[in-house]
């Protein structure tokens, strides 16, 4: 069974960049599409990006916000910069044999809260 786990989020000001990151354990994922989603406060889920097995392509909602993936470590990675408090909002990671897009994935971690407030 495989598992997710995100991290890296937290409170930060506006304007400010974080990292978050997931890592996969109990399978192989080398090869499947892995994706970040956020759920803001009283809001629906909502795609932000994916990318490919090969770590390429990739794609994002946001310029702010690029994905990459380390294969060898089975982790993928979100760098957001100039966070505004619109970017409120749990940040999940997602990895199933998809394409790159908002459905298709079969695993989920547990979420991480990112908080931009002054």
């Amino acid at each position: 069974q495989v598992q997710l786990v995100e991290s890296g989020g937290g409170l930060v000001q506006p304007g400010a960049s974080l990292r978050l990151s997931c890592t996969a354990s109990g399978g192989t994922i080398s090869s499947w599409t892995m994706a970040w989603f956020r759920q803001p406060p009283g809001k629906e889920r909502e795609f932000v990006a994916a990318i490919s097995g090969s770590g390429s392509p990739s794609i994002s909602t946001e310029d702010r916000f690029t994905i990459t993936r380390d294969s060898a470590k089975s982790a993928e990675y979100l760098a957001m910069s100039d966070l505004t408090p619109v970017d409120t909002a749990v940040y999940y990671c997602g990895a199933g044999e998809c394409g790159l897009g908002p459905v298709g994935y079969d695993y989920w971690g547990q979420g991480s809260q990112v908080t931009v407030s002054s």
